[in-house]
């Protein structure tokens, strides 16, 4: 959540913050700010968007080569002009921007007072920034000892970057919990929450890591320390983003141009791992660990949000094709409820940002319990490939829109890949249908395109409907996490209330809700339970309910009595979860835009959630 940029050079700091402040507009936020040094700290902040922001800073003073800038969601204290980042100490010889929580700023707060510290904010984090200057100013140490011995008293998860009057060619930045990447030019340094902020100016960069602390010092390397002292060598990495990545590109918003990129990210989460011809499935990434899979007692999927729909899918297909039992857990309860688990489990835990606090503090947990972890993630370099013990990317490529499209479709993909790789080493499928298996999974990404040719049908939908106050989404076998999917999109991106639910559970208590006021979309391909479908869709028209339904190219049974269909191509069951989803983005994103809402930016929504 929130979004952290800073830039020490010889470039002029504000164009270069701004800039990335709306790189970083996807991550959710309610305020934003920016701190410039040009011999004495300034800050310039307001409540509302990075344009607000702009337009209070327009006639001030902007000259300087050294800043930092961020954009809050709020946490402590309400969104408002006092509580938005930066923050000074009270010398106001100190500034901090800060992404995360520091859980016991209480404490430290009440004893900062008793010295004689006030503060303007209700925020942790100017308590953090008071407490590093009272350090500094009781011990008689240096700003980099003092930033080192507060976070050893702090509790919770923090990435900070600081700026000093007394050190005006230096930044300080640290994390722990929360992600911080360092830019790495010529002659200046950048940093930034993830990548996107920094793509534009350099391929260079180094993720840091837990409890280490970064000093960035015109004219000298990078130097990193741990908050115990001990030095550690960066480890510089390559970009693998280009900056046409993180464009429009001619689309009105970066969820359509996501919609639409499914064919290629699709691809792209097989290609180099699968050869339907040859009948190879391979992910390099988790190959080592492969047996501990197959000889686990049972797997437990770990995720949140949509993530956690892409691990309901993968449970219907590690449990079909490979014969594994799985559960699927919230990473944000499993932590909580004292599980049971041990050395035999394996853990999968998903994500598309790699930094989900909670399942991030679910893999720790797991770890601590003997578990085997491997991840499932899209962004390199992110917190959980480098806290599990193996995993594999999906490379569906930067996802700027908050509501999930492609990184869905993608993991199901990785999910599928996986399931079909045990099921081959275990012999549980013939060798005959393995190949058929592979040849429709490649056969998708031009299926996906097909499907995405299907236009004006939904938009037609999105009019009758973009008043409803209520939907229902009901699918069954691999459709019922596809309804949840579909349902989470609309409300996230519409706020239209929505349910998903199994088709078979709707005659046990939301069939109540059925009238002529309330529209309900099924899952229907002509595979599976098809029949038994068919059937609770009559059960809701009985009921005057209106219904949509997404159905198999030539289906003419459900076509016939229901209100709207929208054609998705024939493929497997279990294939089913990558094809359908997209016309339900599809219809989200049109009812949405009808309605006016910021589909890119939902309100109150964060892309990357780096708090409980």
């Amino acid at each position: 959540m929130c979004g952290i940029v800073a830039y020490l050079g010889k470039k002029q700091a504000y164009p270069i913050l701004i800039k990335g402040l709306q790189r970083l507009e996807y991550r959710g936020y309610d305020s934003a700010g920016v701190a410039l040094l040009n011999g004495d700290i300034t800050v310039h902040k307001t409540k509302g968007k990075v344009s607000d922001l702009e337009e209070y800073v327009k006639d001030k003073k902007t000259d300087a080569t050294v800043g930092i800038a961020h954009t809050r969601w709020a946490t402590h204290g309400e969104p408002n002009f006092k509580n938005a980042h930066p923050h000074y100490s009270q010398s106001k010889n100190l500034a901090i921007i800060h992404n995360g929580i520091i859980e016991n700023y209480s404490t430290l707060k009440e004893e900062l007072i008793s010295r004689g510290y006030n503060f303007e904010s209700d925020t942790d984090t100017e308590v953090l920034i008071n407490l590093i200057h009272d350090i500094q100013d009781k011990e008689g140490v240096d700003l980099e000892a003092a930033v080192r011995i507060a976070l050893n008293q702090v509790i919770g998860a923090y990435a900070i970057v600081i700026v000093s009057n007394e050190h005006p060619n230096e930044l300080i930045a640290a994390r722990k919990g929360s992600p911080l990447v360092v830019g790495i030019g010529e002659g200046e340094f950048y940093l930034a929450s993830d990548a996107t902020p920094i793509v534009e100016y350099t391929k260079n960069v180094v993720y840091l890591e837990d409890e280490e602390v970064a000093y960035l010092k015109l004219g000298e390397d990078l130097q990193i320390r741990t908050i115990k002292n001990q030095t550690k060598t960066p480890y510089i990495q390559e970009l693998e983003w280009n900056l046409g990545q993180l464009e429009k590109e001619g689309y009105d918003h970066f969820m359509l141009k996501e919609i639409y990129e499914q064919p290629k990210s699709i691809l792209d989460s097989m290609r180099g791992r699968l050869n339907a011809a040859k009948g190879i499935v391979s992910l390099g990434g988790i190959v080592d660990y492969e047996q501990k899979l197959l000889n686990a007692d049972r797997i437990i999927m770990i995720a949140c949000g949509t993530s956690w729909h892409a691990a309901l899918v993968g449970e219907y297909l590690f449990e079909d094709l490979a014969r594994i039992p799985v559960e699927v857990e919230y990473a944000s309860e499993f932590r909580y409820r004292n599980p049971i688990i041990g050395e035999k489990d394996a853990v999968i835990a998903i994500s598309q940002s790699g930094e989900t606090a909670d399942t991030l503090a679910a893999i720790e947990l797991a770890k601590e319990k003997g578990a085997t972890i491997l991840g499932i993630c899209n962004v390199v370099g992110s917190s959980i490939p480098r806290t599990t013990h193996a995993g594999t990317y999906t490379h569906a490529g930067p996802e700027i829109g908050v509501a999930s499209t492609k990184a869905f479709t993608s993991q199901v993909t990785v999910l599928t890949l996986m399931a079909l790789r045990m099921a081959q080493l275990k012999g549980t499928i013939p060798t005959s249908r393995f190949m058929q298996l592979l040849t429709e999974l490649g056969s998708l990404p031009q299926k996906v395109e097909q499907q995405l040719k299907t236009e004006d049908n939904i938009i037609e939908i999105s009019e009758e409907f973009q008043n409803a106050s209520n939907f229902l989404y009901l699918g069954r076998g691999f459709n019922f996490p596809v309804a949840l999917e579909g349902a989470l999109k609309l409300k996230e991106i519409s706020y239209i209330h929505a349910e998903g639910y199994p088709a078979a559970e709707m005659k046990h208590g939301p069939i109540a809700l059925i009238d002529e006021n309330m529209p309900v979309v099924f899952i229907a391909p002509k595979i599976g339970n098809y029949e038994k479908i068919v059937s609770n869709i009559q059960e809701v028209k009985a009921r005057k309910g209106r219904v949509i339904a997404i159905v198999s190219e030539g289906d003419t049974i459900v076509k016939g009595m229901v209100d709207y269909t929208i054609e998705i191509p024939n493929t497997e069951e279990m294939f089913t979860p990558i094809i359908a989803s997209i016309p339900l983005q599809k219809l989200a994103y049109y009812i949405a835009v009808l309605r006016g809402c910021n589909v890119d930016q939902p309100r109150n929504l964060a892309k990357s959630v780096t708090v409980e």
